[in-house]
């Protein structure tokens, strides 16, 4: 219970982080939105801002979750806290150096690279995409550290740094939109990339300023070459995955010059509920799944001899354990994404209305990108479910099986994407994603059940059914009342719909939890018998 209760506030901490830095990131949004609409300027900056995001991925992104976290926690579950920090300052120096490398490179072909992503962009908005991806690129190597520095805080357990992180990237891009958008044009948004990105940094090393990474580079050192090993099937399926994002600009370039603005914006939407609640919970569940795997797993690699020994209060603990905590995240983050999921369908043309459409982005926009919404939004529960999956492989330190159904998800999406993009146009590619997250997730379910043992008996199906009944009958007593509150709060105003979507959220929040709190469903129960707790201390 003690475990669950750290998990549960772990998660609380980074889902406020996550609000935040999602709320800005609407915000941003909404200030590219106002300043700059769904335009070919709008796409050349889209296009710009994918080669480091690509890079990051790539060499770092991919790897805090599969090898930084696992690897560093074993060493700070151990006690051996020395030989980590020398570790890690291995492991920055490294990433500085190849990071810097990959964006002088990257800078130096660059015309080929932006040719590649959008070919149907006119000649002087790839230009301009070509100026800006060059100027853009630097902030990898900040974005790098940050990273490593957030990996090291995570396996530590101290999760509030990481999480507010976002917070001052998104802070930077909207101060700059703000001051010199009319200035500097689209490259205000570029400008604002390196300034957050440099934020993003400072706030992570302020989190460790009791203890830094002792620099060094040993490449020898055991933990260096596990990370390496781990790694390594990782970076080959995100150079897959990399590929099937070039594809998906590049084809989503040939539906219009607008489209690539639009699935932005769409997806803006998409990732808030994933980084709220999903995001926020595979990160606080990561190192508690890691020590268990780590004490528990008959996988042992051909390197274990190189792992740091288990602290004896962990020696012999009960297998279960790792099982019990998967489940715990899995029916944690489906009780919430089903119905944020059923809210956002129903309601997803008022939200669009509200957060975007002002100044260029006009009710043209606004239609498209609630219909690209639509088919985003049905992968909400795949994608929650997909991504604790792969959090529970990279805990095993089996790196792997995700990387190979990773390689067949993207060419899931591109077959499917092919051929929707002929039927539908854009909304084809939305659609096709969610064919890939439904695909990728329910295979990894597969090849995770035996090895675990199953997650029968965990209460997974019957948080899944609750989660279902409580967010229809919250939709039919929505259903009921929506038509009342539109007229009285007069939604067709700009105050109107934010009362009116005010008044949804409060409808949806107190009948579906209300529901599940009188059905007795714990993770309905639990955060407010914490708080009760609180009190009485």
């Amino acid at each position: 219970m003690s475990e669950r209760r750290a998990i549960v506030t772990a998660a609380a901490i980074v889902m406020l982080g996550n609000v935040a830095s999602r709320l800005l990131g609407v915000v941003r949004e909404l200030v590219i939105a106002d300043r700059f609409g769904a335009t070919a300027a709008t796409s050349s900056f889209v296009a710009a801002s994918t080669v480091p995001t690509m890079v990051y991925d790539l060499l770092i992104g991919g790897a805090i979750s599969a090898a930084l976290v696992p690897v560093f926690s074993e060493y700070v579950a151990a006690g051996r806290e020395p030989e980590l920090r020398r570790a890690v300052g291995t492991v920055m120096v490294l990433v500085t150096l190849v990071l810097t490398a990959a964006a002088l490179a990257l800078i130096a072909v660059a015309p080929a690279l932006v040719s590649l992503l959008v070919p149907g962009l006119e000649p002087a908005v790839q230009a301009q995409s070509i100026a800006l991806t060059r100027l853009a690129l630097p902030a990898v190597v900040l974005l790098g550290l940050s990273g490593v520095a957030a990996a090291l805080l995570n396996s530590r357990q101290v999760f509030t740094y990481p999480a507010f992180s976002g917070t001052m990237y998104n802070l930077g891009i909207i101060a700059c939109a703000v001051l010199f958008a009319f200035s500097l044009g689209i490259t205000s948004l570029v400008i604002g990339v390196l300034l957050g990105a440099g934020l993003h940094l400072v706030l992570q090393l302020s989190g460790l300023r009791r203890g830094m990474p002792s620099l060094s580079f040993d490449l020898r050192h055991p933990a260096v070459s596990r990370i390496l090993r781990l790694y390594a099937p990782v970076a080959l399926g995100l150079v897959v995955s990399q590929i099937g994002v070039v594809i998906d600009r590049n084809l989503a370039s040939r539906t219009g010059e607008d489209s690539l603005a639009v699935l932005r914006f769409a997806t803006t939407l998409v990732q808030f509920p994933v980084g709220m609640v999903v995001t926020a919970t595979t990160t606080a569940i990561l190192p508690t799944l890691s020590r268990h795997a780590a004490s528990t797993s008959a996988e042992a690699p051909a390197y274990a001899e190189a792992r740091p020994a288990a602290p004896a209060h962990l020696n012999g603990s009960d297998p279960g354990r790792y099982t019990r905590t998967l489940a715990l995240g899995l029916r944690m983050v489906l009780l919430t994404v089903i119905p944020l999921m059923a809210l956002m369908i129903v309601e997803r043309e008022p939200l669009v209305r509200l957060l975007f459409q002002r100044g260029a982005f006009d009710a043209v926009a606004t239609q498209r990108t609630a219909m690209a919404f639509l088919f985003y939004a049905p992968q909400l529960p795949f994608v929650a479910l997909d991504l604790l999956l792969i959090a529970a492989f990279y805990a095993r330190q089996n790196t792997r099986t995700p990387t190979l159904v990773g390689v067949a998800g993207v060419l899931v999406f591109l077959t499917a994407g092919v051929v929707l993009i002929q039927m539908m146009g854009m909304p084809g590619l939305a659609l096709a994603n969610t064919i890939q997250h439904v695909f990728h997730s329910l295979v990894l379910l597969a090849l995770i059940w035996r090895p675990i043992g199953g997650l029968q008996g965990y209460g997974l199906g019957g948080a899944i059914g609750k989660a279902a009944v409580a967010s229809t009958a919250t939709a039919g007593l929505w259903w009921l009342l929506a038509p009342g509150v539109a007229t009285a709060l007069g939604a067709e105003r700009a105050v109107g719909v934010a009362a009116y979507l005010v008044a949804a959220g409060a409808v949806w929040l107190g009948s579906y939890c209300g529901i599940l709190y009188v059905w007795g469903v714990p993770e309905m129960r639990m955060p407010l018998a914490m708080v009760r707790v609180r009190l009485r201390r």
